[in-house]
């Protein structure tokens, strides 16, 4: 006769088989019938070697090997449960974790003061670790390497999940009291000025050029530099004209005074979201992570609403 195999629906059966004392008060506490309750009990002493319940009377009592497993039996199955429970929501007072958070320079510069001051305040044990975008992205979150990315994502791995956090439009950027500043800002002006461009690969055109070309306009890009901090130095001190995010405008010009205008082009709009593998879906402390870095975002994009009324 073949033997029966344990798993972990016997191990639930003898528990309450074993708590009840009875084949009728198990049937009742896991809504089975008493036949397959009988049936049940079957398979368990075939697979236990052992009757594990005795008639005595007009009830029935525990062997003494049921009596010698019970206290394991009930251990397993609240173990089972645990983990198949839904996760609870973190202690943030006492929840330790690191999180590494990929992400653009420009995003780093606009998100990491309020995220921070958020994760003191509420999970002092978190430590967040911003991760410049590189030129091996694309597997980052896939090998573990980052928690969460934020950034103008392209391209995601299929697997991926994405959201959507800011829809962000560029706006140019250039020191106070530039000349460019000194009257309106019209496509063939803004054209013949010298121009700084962020790229991370050094390239010389983008978007920019394109809208330029399509009005037989050509802009001269005098240097790159790979992050977006940089360019604010360079904006700083000297006559060439940037661009940055709507979005991440406030920062800049706080931080350096630096002005910003309206590019009179047609540009398309960047979408900011944030991204991450799915095994992180059900982390509740991830998702803590996930909802702190959307209300930061929602906090920021109310002030510059109000600012630009």
């Amino acid at each position: 006769m073949r033997q029966t195999q344990p798993s972990l629906d016997l191990l639930i059966a003898l528990d309450a088989l074993l708590e009840e004392g009875s084949v009728s008060g198990a049937a009742l506490r896991l809504h089975l019938s008493e036949p397959a309750m009988s049936r049940t009990l079957g398979r368990i002493r075939r697979a236990m070697g052992d009757p594990v319940l005795v008639r005595s009377g007009r009830g029935m009592v525990p062997t003494p090997r049921a009596l010698a497993v019970q206290a394991e039996v009930r251990s397993l199955v609240e173990a089972a449960r645990r983990v198949f429970a839904s996760p609870a929501a973190p202690d943030l007072a006492t929840l330790t974790r690191d999180f590494a958070i990929l992400a653009s320079d420009a995003v780093i510069a606009a998100i990491a003061a309020p995220l921070l001051a958020v994760t003191v305040r509420q999970a002092p044990g978190v430590t967040l670790r911003f991760v410049p975008e590189g030129h091996t992205d694309t597997r980052a979150l896939r090998d573990g390497l980052a928690d969460l990315e934020v950034t103008v994502i392209h391209d995601p791995a299929p697997e991926t999940r994405v959201e959507p956090l800011a829809t962000d439009r560029p706006v140019g950027l250039v020191r106070a009291g530039h000349p460019l500043l000194d009257g309106p800002v019209t496509a063939e002006r803004y054209a013949a000025a010298d121009h700084l461009l962020v790229s991370r690969r050094g390239r010389t055109s983008g978007p920019i050029d394109r809208a330029l070309a399509e009005l037989g306009l050509r802009r001269r890009v005098v240097a790159t530099v790979p992050a977006f901090t940089q360019s604010l130095i360079v904006l700083r001190d000297s006559d060439l004209v940037g661009m940055v995010g709507s979005w991440q405008a406030p920062a800049a010009v706080a931080a350096l005074g630096l002005v910003t205008f309206e590019i009179p082009l047609e540009l398309p709009a960047m979408e900011i979201s944030q991204a991450w593998h799915p095994r992180h879906d059900a982390d509740a402390a991830h998702a803590w992570l996930r909802a702190t870095v959307r209300r930061v975002f929602e906090d920021s994009g109310r002030r510059l609403v109000a600012e630009e009324g």
